[in-house]
Protein backbone atom coordinates (compact mmCIF):
# COMPACT_ATOMS: atom_id res chain seq x y z
CA UNK A 1 0.00 0.00 0.00
CA UNK A 2 1.20 3.50 -0.78
CA UNK A 3 2.32 5.64 1.89
CA UNK A 4 0.07 8.93 1.66
CA UNK A 5 0.54 11.76 3.81
CA UNK A 6 -3.01 12.99 5.23
CA UNK A 7 -5.49 15.41 3.39
CA UNK A 8 -8.09 17.28 5.07
CA UNK A 9 -9.99 19.51 2.56
CA UNK A 10 -12.75 22.24 3.34
CA UNK A 11 -15.55 23.99 1.63
CA UNK A 12 -17.38 26.57 2.77
CA UNK A 13 -19.73 27.07 0.28
CA UNK A 14 -20.65 23.45 -1.02
CA UNK A 15 -23.88 22.94 -2.98
CA UNK A 16 -25.67 19.70 -4.82
CA UNK A 17 -24.82 19.98 -8.45
CA UNK A 18 -27.50 18.96 -10.66
CA UNK A 19 -26.70 18.27 -14.45
CA UNK A 20 -29.00 17.54 -17.41
CA UNK A 21 -29.26 18.39 -20.90
CA UNK A 22 -32.28 19.23 -23.32
CA UNK A 23 -32.47 19.39 -27.21
CA UNK A 24 -32.04 22.77 -27.66
CA UNK A 25 -31.70 25.79 -24.89
CA UNK A 26 -34.12 28.63 -26.26
CA UNK A 27 -35.74 31.69 -24.16
CA UNK A 28 -39.37 31.35 -24.28
CA UNK A 29 -41.07 28.12 -24.06
CA UNK A 30 -40.98 24.98 -21.51
CA UNK A 31 -37.92 23.01 -22.01
CA UNK A 32 -37.82 19.47 -21.50
CA UNK A 33 -34.99 18.17 -19.86
CA UNK A 34 -33.55 14.68 -19.51
CA UNK A 35 -32.88 12.67 -16.23
CA UNK A 36 -31.20 14.51 -13.79
CA UNK A 37 -27.87 13.38 -12.49
CA UNK A 38 -26.77 14.54 -9.01
CA UNK A 39 -23.70 15.03 -7.31
CA UNK A 40 -21.91 16.46 -4.14
CA UNK A 41 -20.72 19.57 -5.19
CA UNK A 42 -18.35 22.29 -4.03
CA UNK A 43 -14.14 23.04 -4.13
CA UNK A 44 -13.25 20.83 -1.60
CA UNK A 45 -15.76 18.37 -1.97
CA UNK A 46 -15.06 17.40 -5.65
CA UNK A 47 -11.29 17.62 -4.43
CA UNK A 48 -11.79 14.94 -1.93
CA UNK A 49 -13.90 13.30 -4.18
CA UNK A 50 -10.70 13.34 -6.68
CA UNK A 51 -8.29 12.53 -4.58
CA UNK A 52 -10.48 8.98 -3.84
CA UNK A 53 -11.13 8.45 -7.25
CA UNK A 54 -7.68 8.23 -8.07
CA UNK A 55 -6.97 5.58 -5.43
CA UNK A 56 -5.91 8.12 -2.30
CA UNK A 57 -7.38 8.89 0.84
CA UNK A 58 -8.88 12.53 1.67
CA UNK A 59 -11.52 13.86 4.26
CA UNK A 60 -14.04 16.62 3.17
CA UNK A 61 -14.78 18.85 6.07
CA UNK A 62 -18.34 21.08 4.76
CA UNK A 63 -20.69 23.41 6.03
CA UNK A 64 -23.94 22.12 5.48
CA UNK A 65 -27.12 22.67 6.44
CA UNK A 66 -30.94 22.10 5.87
CA UNK A 67 -32.82 19.24 3.44
CA UNK A 68 -29.71 20.33 0.88
CA UNK A 69 -27.03 19.56 3.27
CA UNK A 70 -28.41 16.32 4.25
CA UNK A 71 -28.50 15.33 0.89
CA UNK A 72 -25.30 16.12 -0.16
CA UNK A 73 -23.92 14.46 2.70
CA UNK A 74 -25.84 11.46 1.60
CA UNK A 75 -24.34 11.47 -1.94
CA UNK A 76 -20.83 11.84 -0.43
CA UNK A 77 -21.61 8.36 1.55
CA UNK A 78 -22.69 6.76 -1.88
CA UNK A 79 -19.26 7.80 -2.75
CA UNK A 80 -17.49 6.98 0.03
CA UNK A 81 -15.84 9.97 0.73
CA UNK A 82 -15.07 10.64 4.28
CA UNK A 83 -17.03 13.72 5.12
CA UNK A 84 -16.68 15.73 8.42
CA UNK A 85 -19.72 17.70 8.92
CA UNK A 86 -19.91 21.35 10.41
CA UNK A 87 -23.49 21.90 10.96
CA UNK A 88 -24.38 26.29 10.14
CA UNK A 89 -27.11 27.81 10.22
CA UNK A 90 -28.24 28.35 6.70
CA UNK A 91 -29.08 26.11 4.22
CA UNK A 92 -27.19 24.34 1.39
CA UNK A 93 -27.20 25.68 -1.71
CA UNK A 94 -27.64 24.25 -5.40
CA UNK A 95 -26.13 24.90 -8.41
CA UNK A 96 -26.93 23.29 -12.06
CA UNK A 97 -25.80 22.78 -15.65
CA UNK A 98 -27.77 22.28 -18.81
CA UNK A 99 -25.93 20.76 -22.29
CA UNK A 100 -27.40 21.73 -25.50
CA UNK A 101 -27.23 18.30 -27.00
CA UNK A 102 -27.66 20.32 -30.65
CA UNK A 103 -24.74 22.43 -30.23
CA UNK A 104 -22.61 20.90 -27.24
CA UNK A 105 -22.72 23.67 -25.22
CA UNK A 106 -23.05 23.37 -21.57
CA UNK A 107 -24.84 26.48 -19.42
CA UNK A 108 -24.25 26.82 -16.04
CA UNK A 109 -26.05 28.32 -13.28
CA UNK A 110 -24.67 28.70 -9.34
CA UNK A 111 -27.16 29.81 -6.58
CA UNK A 112 -25.96 31.63 -3.92
CA UNK A 113 -25.64 30.10 -0.10
CA UNK A 114 -27.28 31.74 2.76
CA UNK A 115 -25.25 34.04 5.07
CA UNK A 116 -23.41 32.35 7.55
CA UNK A 117 -23.47 33.79 11.35
CA UNK A 118 -20.11 35.09 13.58
CA UNK A 119 -21.52 31.87 15.71
CA UNK A 120 -21.24 29.65 12.52
CA UNK A 121 -17.36 31.52 11.11
CA UNK A 122 -16.14 30.24 15.02
CA UNK A 123 -17.38 27.10 14.82
CA UNK A 124 -15.95 26.69 11.22
CA UNK A 125 -12.82 27.79 12.35
CA UNK A 126 -12.24 26.09 15.51
CA UNK A 127 -13.03 22.75 13.74
CA UNK A 128 -10.63 22.67 10.40
CA UNK A 129 -7.74 23.81 13.02
CA UNK A 130 -8.62 20.93 15.19
CA UNK A 131 -8.79 18.69 12.30
CA UNK A 132 -6.07 19.99 10.31
CA UNK A 133 -3.44 16.76 9.92
CA UNK A 134 0.14 17.62 11.32
CA UNK A 135 2.40 17.14 8.33
CA UNK A 136 -0.45 16.82 6.11
CA UNK A 137 -1.95 19.01 3.75
CA UNK A 138 -5.24 21.44 3.78
CA UNK A 139 -6.75 22.31 1.17
CA UNK A 140 -8.80 25.27 0.76
CA UNK A 141 -10.72 25.21 -2.13
CA UNK A 142 -13.60 27.26 -3.72
CA UNK A 143 -15.87 30.31 -2.55
CA UNK A 144 -16.27 32.04 0.54
CA UNK A 145 -19.86 31.80 1.68
CA UNK A 146 -21.57 34.48 2.09
CA UNK A 147 -21.36 36.37 5.45
CA UNK A 148 -18.18 34.85 6.29
CA UNK A 149 -15.24 37.42 6.84
CA UNK A 150 -13.55 38.37 3.37
CA UNK A 151 -10.25 37.23 4.76
CA UNK A 152 -11.54 34.19 6.70
CA UNK A 153 -8.74 31.75 5.05
CA UNK A 154 -6.25 34.13 6.13
CA UNK A 155 -7.68 33.26 9.64
CA UNK A 156 -7.50 29.77 8.98
CA UNK A 157 -4.05 29.64 7.03
CA UNK A 158 -2.76 31.36 10.59
CA UNK A 159 -4.52 29.11 12.86
CA UNK A 160 -3.19 26.03 11.36
CA UNK A 161 0.73 27.49 10.52
CA UNK A 162 1.67 25.48 13.99
CA UNK A 163 0.45 21.85 12.87
CA UNK A 164 3.10 21.89 10.00
CA UNK A 165 0.56 20.81 7.71
CA UNK A 166 1.14 22.52 3.97
CA UNK A 167 -2.09 24.41 3.15
CA UNK A 168 -2.81 24.50 -0.30
CA UNK A 169 -5.50 27.21 -1.82
CA UNK A 170 -8.07 27.23 -4.79
CA UNK A 171 -10.37 29.82 -4.62
CA UNK A 172 -11.57 32.90 -6.50
CA UNK A 173 -13.27 36.85 -6.27
CA UNK A 174 -12.54 38.94 -3.15
CA UNK A 175 -10.70 35.63 -1.11
CA UNK A 176 -8.11 35.63 -3.21
CA UNK A 177 -7.80 39.12 -3.80
CA UNK A 178 -7.46 38.86 -0.46
CA UNK A 179 -4.59 36.18 -0.40
CA UNK A 180 -2.65 37.81 -3.01
CA UNK A 181 -2.89 41.51 -1.93
CA UNK A 182 -2.21 40.84 1.88
CA UNK A 183 -0.17 37.99 2.25
CA UNK A 184 0.78 36.98 6.40
CA UNK A 185 1.94 33.23 6.14
CA UNK A 186 2.56 31.82 2.65
CA UNK A 187 0.82 29.18 1.67
CA UNK A 188 2.36 26.04 0.20
CA UNK A 189 0.51 25.92 -3.15
CA UNK A 190 -1.71 28.58 -4.84
CA UNK A 191 -3.79 27.08 -7.97
CA UNK A 192 -4.93 30.33 -10.09
CA UNK A 193 -6.30 30.12 -13.25
CA UNK A 194 -5.88 32.34 -16.59
CA UNK A 195 -8.19 34.75 -16.15
CA UNK A 196 -7.96 35.11 -12.19
CA UNK A 197 -4.63 35.63 -12.92
CA UNK A 198 -4.65 38.67 -15.43
CA UNK A 199 -7.36 40.12 -13.23
CA UNK A 200 -4.96 40.15 -10.19
CA UNK A 201 -1.89 41.39 -12.07
CA UNK A 202 -4.13 43.60 -13.86
CA UNK A 203 -2.61 42.96 -17.15
CA UNK A 204 -3.26 39.75 -19.85
CA UNK A 205 -1.57 36.72 -19.71
CA UNK A 206 -1.52 36.34 -23.01
CA UNK A 207 1.88 34.13 -23.31
CA UNK A 208 3.52 31.02 -21.10
CA UNK A 209 5.75 33.55 -20.30
CA UNK A 210 3.53 35.69 -18.47
CA UNK A 211 2.16 33.28 -16.27
CA UNK A 212 6.17 32.34 -15.63
CA UNK A 213 6.65 36.09 -14.45
CA UNK A 214 2.96 36.10 -12.30
CA UNK A 215 4.05 33.28 -10.67
CA UNK A 216 7.21 34.33 -9.56
CA UNK A 217 6.26 37.64 -8.53
CA UNK A 218 3.95 35.85 -6.17
CA UNK A 219 6.81 33.43 -4.57
CA UNK A 220 8.66 36.30 -4.48
CA UNK A 221 6.55 38.43 -2.30
CA UNK A 222 5.80 35.62 0.37
CA UNK A 223 2.41 34.81 -1.37
CA UNK A 224 2.89 31.38 -1.56
CA UNK A 225 5.50 28.70 -2.38
CA UNK A 226 4.79 27.04 -5.60
CA UNK A 227 2.12 29.03 -7.68
CA UNK A 228 0.60 26.91 -10.38
CA UNK A 229 -1.29 28.85 -13.21
CA UNK A 230 -4.03 26.67 -15.14
CA UNK A 231 -4.11 27.98 -18.98
CA UNK A 232 -6.82 25.85 -20.17
CA UNK A 233 -6.01 23.37 -23.18
CA UNK A 234 -2.41 25.16 -23.33
CA UNK A 235 -1.57 23.16 -20.08
CA UNK A 236 -0.29 24.36 -16.39
CA UNK A 237 2.63 26.22 -15.26
CA UNK A 238 4.46 25.21 -12.35
CA UNK A 239 6.40 28.26 -10.86
CA UNK A 240 8.43 27.79 -7.38
CA UNK A 241 12.22 28.68 -6.19
CA UNK A 242 13.84 26.08 -7.63
CA UNK A 243 11.10 24.39 -10.48
CA UNK A 244 9.75 25.76 -13.74
CA UNK A 245 7.46 23.52 -15.58
CA UNK A 246 4.60 23.24 -17.76
CA UNK A 247 2.63 20.40 -18.45
CA UNK A 248 0.22 20.05 -21.57
CA UNK A 249 -2.36 17.80 -21.84
CA UNK A 250 -3.40 15.70 -24.03
CA UNK A 251 -6.14 16.93 -26.97
CA UNK A 252 -9.33 15.02 -25.96
CA UNK A 253 -13.08 15.56 -26.38
CA UNK A 254 -14.49 17.67 -24.00
CA UNK A 255 -17.98 16.79 -22.29
CA UNK A 256 -18.20 18.88 -19.29
CA UNK A 257 -15.55 21.27 -17.82
CA UNK A 258 -17.18 21.06 -14.55
CA UNK A 259 -14.92 20.14 -11.82
CA UNK A 260 -11.83 20.26 -13.99
CA UNK A 261 -9.61 22.50 -11.29
CA UNK A 262 -10.81 20.55 -8.56
CA UNK A 263 -9.30 17.08 -9.97
CA UNK A 264 -6.48 19.09 -11.03
CA UNK A 265 -5.61 20.34 -7.40
CA UNK A 266 -6.72 16.46 -6.49
CA UNK A 267 -4.20 15.17 -8.24
CA UNK A 268 -1.67 17.29 -7.52
CA UNK A 269 -2.09 16.94 -3.84
CA UNK A 270 -2.61 13.51 -3.55
CA UNK A 271 0.82 13.32 -5.92
CA UNK A 272 2.56 15.35 -3.14
CA UNK A 273 1.36 13.88 -0.03
CA UNK A 274 2.56 10.46 -1.49
CA UNK A 275 5.92 12.32 -1.82
CA UNK A 276 5.86 12.64 -5.33
CA UNK A 277 8.75 14.80 -6.87
CA UNK A 278 6.99 18.42 -8.59
CA UNK A 279 7.26 17.46 -12.20
CA UNK A 280 5.32 14.22 -11.30
CA UNK A 281 2.87 16.04 -8.87
CA UNK A 282 2.33 18.39 -11.79
CA UNK A 283 1.78 15.46 -14.71
CA UNK A 284 -0.93 14.03 -12.29
CA UNK A 285 -3.05 17.31 -11.75
CA UNK A 286 -3.29 18.00 -15.68
CA UNK A 287 -3.47 13.94 -16.28
CA UNK A 288 -6.70 14.13 -13.67
CA UNK A 289 -8.41 17.58 -15.35
CA UNK A 290 -7.71 16.37 -18.79
CA UNK A 291 -10.06 12.62 -17.36
CA UNK A 292 -12.40 15.05 -16.29
CA UNK A 293 -13.22 16.83 -18.85
CA UNK A 294 -14.31 13.71 -20.61
CA UNK A 295 -17.26 12.71 -18.32
CA UNK A 296 -20.68 14.06 -18.19
CA UNK A 297 -21.70 17.00 -15.62
CA UNK A 298 -19.75 16.89 -12.41
CA UNK A 299 -18.66 12.93 -12.75
CA UNK A 300 -15.28 13.93 -12.23
CA UNK A 301 -12.26 11.32 -13.32
CA UNK A 302 -11.98 8.12 -13.07
CA UNK A 303 -8.24 6.35 -12.19
CA UNK A 304 -7.94 4.43 -15.13
CA UNK A 305 -8.47 7.34 -18.09
CA UNK A 306 -5.91 9.62 -15.27
CA UNK A 307 -2.99 7.02 -15.97
CA UNK A 308 -3.56 6.81 -19.59
CA UNK A 309 -3.65 10.64 -19.53
CA UNK A 310 -0.68 10.63 -17.60
CA UNK A 311 1.40 8.84 -19.78
CA UNK A 312 0.20 11.17 -22.69
CA UNK A 313 0.67 14.57 -20.78
CA UNK A 314 3.79 16.50 -22.19
CA UNK A 315 6.25 18.34 -19.25
CA UNK A 316 8.32 21.16 -20.22
CA UNK A 317 10.73 22.35 -18.45
CA UNK A 318 11.19 26.55 -18.93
Amino acid sequence: MTHQAGILTVTLNPAVDVATSVAKVIAGPKLRCASPRFDPGGGGVNVARAVCKLGGDANALVAVGGVMGERLLALLETEHVPALPVAVSGETRQSFAVTDDGTGAQFRFGLPGDAMTPQDADLLLATITAHAAKNGYLVLSGSVAPGLPVDFQSQVIAAVALTDCKVVVDTSSAALNQLISHPQTPVYLLRIDQEEAAEAAHRPMRTIADSVSFGADLVARGVAEIVVTGRGAEGSVWVSQDHRFICHPPVVKERSKIGAGDAFVGGVTLALARGHPPDQALRWGVAAASATVSTEGTALCDIETAKNRFAQCELEVL
